[in-house]
């Protein structure tokens, strides 16, 4: 039986990549705002440097996420179709220019990029990354994008 569901292009043995690369920039991204909330609190410029690292390979693992997403969006006229895709594509877009700034402001002016300019930069995008997880749960859990209709054969 073929699956009714939207079908995630991007995958590997029938496993969406897309869900498996965001993860980490998201992680990466909140990691440094933690980090830019501690260089506030104390000053040590160590947090600073921690926060050029985790800009730089959340910009790298959020654009493999996009590509895998992309190809998700192109592979399916019916996620093309929703709303929901175009929101959170649309808003992860906007996290990564802001995260792309920030990092460029922090590598060329250094510590003194980061209180306010770094923090609100960085605050503002963990709010649209709320939002843009929000928009893909509803696509996950509305929509059923990339869900299995049927449980593979085997043991369990």
């Amino acid at each position: 039986m073929a699956s009714m569901n939207p079908k995630s292009t991007a995958s590997i043995a029938g496993h969406p990549i897309h869900p498996m690369l965001i993860p980490f920039p998201i992680a990466f991204f909140i990691a440094t705002l933690v980090c830019d909330l501690v260089f506030a609190s104390n000053g040590n410029e160590a947090w600073v440097a921690a926060t050029l690292w985790l800009l730089g390979a959340g910009l790298i693992m959020a654009a493999l996420a996009a590509l895998a997403g992309l190809a998700d969006v192109m592979g399916d006229d019916r996620i093309r179709n929703l709303r929901d895709a175009w929101l959170h594509a649309g808003g992860n877009v906007v996290v990564v220019l802001i995260e792309l700034y920030n990092w460029y402001l922090r590598y060329s002016s250094g510590p003194e990029a980061v209180v306010p300019i770094g923090l609100i930069l960085s605050l503002i995008s963990v709010a649209i990354l709320a939002f843009t997880g929000w928009k893909g749960w509803e696509m996950v859990y509305r929509h059923h994008v990339g869900v299995a209709d049927e449980r593979p054969a085997g043991p369990g």
